[in-house]
Order: structure tokens, then C-alpha cells, then sequence
């Protein structure tokens, strides 16, 4: 017998587990540990943010649907990781012995690195739904009285298809309002060009992205470091390939939201050996961990090296599609040491995204996601945001049945014939 466990119970913590019971033995047993009994759809906090989407349709309760799989569903949270002695400390005092552990926390959000950031202090967020609602209440306010909107990520920042799609969303909405022309707005990113989205550009996405931003008369900073952020105005430097500072403005605003740089969180932060600086999990190319073999980690808190040097720190985003194919390989992985047998699955780290910009929206194909690539491909129009509109709907209801499928792969390649994107007219 073997005691399975997986830390986090979001998108690959989630997703984990389901692929993970068909592979145990009978004599197995598998634990979830999260801090939140509550499963929700990240890709749809933007939609939240701007009232396009209620809490409660993207949320779901997981402990009736572990229990129906025979998973023990613990939430308190976990405080220590010590993979020297397979075992994890929960909040509340007790602890958790392992044979496997499957980390999939996700990453803890680094407001405190820029003054002034974040929803507790002077802007929004929509990396967490309860952000997403701050950010709704505070979307009210401002369209009571509209100003100047300043949206964007910060340095360090590896999550950059969020703040696009929110910006564009917010111009959308504005547009449907008859405000826009009462709202300049200002995209402030530590890109080094516009499409950059930590990938280096995917197929041509630094075009696609100035041209959407031109024709909504929307200006933007690149290569932008945020100093601070007070309650209705912010600091951004414009910094030089020399690392100088070319520029510095002062950006008034009446809204704002800005996406964090992300870090790993504080069960595993400093642990020599399984995380870098950052406390990111080091993995191997079977997503185990050099130092701890009987130790996996998937999804954003998995340490991937930037693509190349910026001027401002830039991190690599974990998209649901090469999320996916981490969990697959390491439930396979596990699967097969619990039999004796060879592990051979390796993820393919491939990038599928759909952006949503409200009525239309920007699709990218990165095969694998860093560069060098087999294939590089990004494409425009209104199909993107009906297709992420139906992926979230088909998504949920797989989520709620606590079916196991390749979701990202059966929708985005079978069901909107993804390969052939290029023929679509």
C-alpha cells in the first residue's frame, strides 16, 4: 500500500487527482490538501471582474465529488512541507505522511514587492475570484465616476494574457456604456514589446496586440517597472536595454488593476534542494524532483527559466493546455512505479490559448511553448471569444461530473479542430 498525496486542489491540483485515481491500486490511498474546500475557474475571473459572470457559476464545492471518488479531503491548509522525512504539516498541528507527493499549489501572489499593489491597497487583481469580486465593487464605483484606467503586470510578472484580456474587456464594456470617450486608458507592462507574454511573442502576437490596442486608442509602456502605486496615481519607470531608467511617469488613475509577479508559496518557499530563489518547484523532465524522487510538482508553482534576458524581469506563464500535460505524465509516471514498472510519460509543455477580449479575442498555438519552436502560430476574431465562452461551460460541467479527460486537449484540438485553424476562414 501507498499513501498518494497532492497539495492544492486548483487547476492541476484538481485535475491531478481525478487522473490520479484511475492509476492507483486498490490497496493505494490518495489525499487532497488544500486551504479551500472550493474549486473555481480562473480563466474566468476577468469576466467576474467587469459583471459578465457571478461567483457562484464558476465555483464548485469538491467535497462531495472527492468523496464519491473515495479521496480524503482535507482543508486546512498546510503549513510545512518536509520532504526529508515524507511528511507535510497542516495549519491546525497535525501532519500527513507520503509515500508520493504531487505538489500543485499554485503560486503565492507578491503584492508586498510593489508599494501600494494589490486589493487591499490601491488596485485590483483578478488572479483569485474574491479579487475578482473586489475588483467588480470597485468597477461600480468607478463607472458612477469614470477616469483615466491604468491595467497592466508588473515586473516579474509571468501572467500577461490576463491583463490583456481584462484591458480589453474593460474597453468593451465602457464602449457598450457610451463612456469610453470619458476614460483615456493606459496598458503598463515589464514586456519587452507588446505580445511579448513571456513566451517571446507566439506567432505573430506582437502585431496582433499593437494593432488591437491602436484601433481602441489605448497607449501603453513597455519595458515598464512600478514603482509604486498610490491611492490615485502611480510611478513607472520606462527602463533602457542598459537596465537605466529612460523614463519616469506619473500615471493618474481612477481604476486600476495590475497583475503581480508570482512566487512560490510558503510551505514550500526555502527548502534547499526543491525550490529555486523564488520558491518555485525544480523538476526533472519527468515533473519529479531531482533532489526528492518521490516528490512531483505541476502547474504554475513548477520552475521554468525565463525565455531570455529583458530589461525587466520577465517570468514564463504555465497554461492550462501544458498544465494538463504535466498532470497526465506524472499520474502516468506514479502510476507506473506503484506496478514496478518503467516510467516512461513526459509532458510536452505545449502552449493552446484562447484570449477573450469581449467581442472578439487573440488565439495562440506554441508547439513546444518555449522557443524553439515546432510550430508558432496566433490568429484574431470573434471565434475566440465564443470558443473560450464554450470551453468554460464544457470545462465546469467535467469538473462537477469529477470526470478525467485531457479536457484542453479533446476540446481545443477534437472539438474546435485546432490543427487546422489556419484553414479557418
Amino acid at each position: 500500500m501507498s499513501d498518494i498525496v497532492v497539495l492544492g486542489a486548483g487547476l492541476s491540483g484538481t485535475l491531478m487527482a481525478y487522473e490520479l485515481v484511475p492509476q492507483l491500486r486498490s490497496e493505494d490511498r490518495l489525499t487532497i490538501i488544500t486551504d479551500t474546500p472550493r474549486y473555481h475557474f480562473v480563466p474566468s475571473n476577468p469576466w467576474v471582474a467587469i459583471g459578465w459572470r457571478e461567483r457562484s457559476s464558476i465555483e464548485i464545492d469538491l467535497s462531495e465529488i472527492m468523496r464519491r471518488k473515495n479521496i480524503n479531503f482535507l482543508t486546512q491548509g498546510a503549513r510545512r512541507v518536509l520532504p526529508s522525512e515524507n511528511r507535510i504539516e497542516l495549519v491546525d498541528g497535525t501532519s500527513v505522511s507520503y509515500d508520493f507527493l504531487v505538489i500543485a499549489t499554485g503560486p503565492d501572489l507578491a503584492f508586498d514587492e510593489v508599494p501600494g499593489l494589490g486589493p487591499d491597497a490601491n488596485t485590483q487583481s483578478v488572479c483569485r475570484v474574491d479579487h475578482a469580486e473586489k475588483a467588480k465593487e470597485a468597477f461600480d464605483r468607478f463607472i458612477a465616476n469614470p477616469g483615466p484606467v491604468v491595467i497592466g503586470a508588473v515586473q516579474g510578472a509571468s501572467c500577461f494574457g490576463p491583463a490583456y484580456e481584462f484591458l480589453f474587456m474593460v474597453e468593451t464594456e465602457l464602449r457598450k456604456r457610451r463612456l469610453r470617450h470619458r476614460v483615456p486608458m493606459t496598458f503598463v507592462t515589464a514586456e519587452p514589446y507588446i505580445g511579448h507574454l513571456g513566451l517571446d511573442g507566439v506567432g505573430d502576437t506582437k502585431t496582433l496586440l499593437e494593432s488591437e490596442l491602436r484601433e481602441r486608442h489605448i497607449k501603453w509602456i513597455t519595458n515598464a517597472r512600478v514603482k509604486d502605486a498610490a491611492k490615485d496615481k502611480m510611478t513607472v519607470e520606462e527602463i533602457g536595454e542598459d537596465g537605466k531608467v529612460l523614463k519616469t511617469s506619473e500615471l493618474p488613475f481612477a481604476y486600476s488593476m495590475l497583475l503581480p509577479a508570482f512566487r512560490g508559496v510558503a510551505a514550500v518557499r526555502g527548502i534547499e534542494g526543491l525550490t529555486n530563489p523564488r520558491g518555485f518547484v525544480l523538476v526533472d523532465e519527468f515533473q519529479r524532483s531531482p533532489a526528492f524522487p518521490n516528490v512531483f510538482a505541476t502547474g504554475v508553482c513548477v520552475a521554468i527559466p525565463p525565455v531570455g534576458p529583458t530589461p525587466v524581469p520577465v517570468g514564463v506563464p504555465k497554461t492550462g493546455f501544458m498544465i494538463e500535460s504535466m498532470v497526465t505524465a506524472t499520474a502516468e509516471h506514479i502510476g507506473a512505479v506503484l506496478r514496478g514498472n518503467e516510467a516512461k510519460a513526459r509532458p510536452t509543455w505545449n502552449a493552446i490559448c484562447l484570449a477573450d477580449f469581449g467581442d472578439t479575442g487573440v488565439a495562440f498555438v506554441a508547439q513546444p511553448q518555449i522557443p524553439p519552436r515546432n510550430l508558432n502560430w496566433s490568429s484574431k476574431g470573434q471565434w475566440v471569444h465564443l470558443a473560450k465562452v464554450a470551453f468554460e461551460k464544457y470545462f465546469l460541467r467535467k469538473i462537477r461530473h469529477g470526470e478525467s479527460e485531457p479536457f484542453y486537449e479533446r476540446f481545443l484540438l477534437e472539438r474546435l479542430g485546432i490543427r487546422k485553424i489556419k484553414d479557418t476562414p
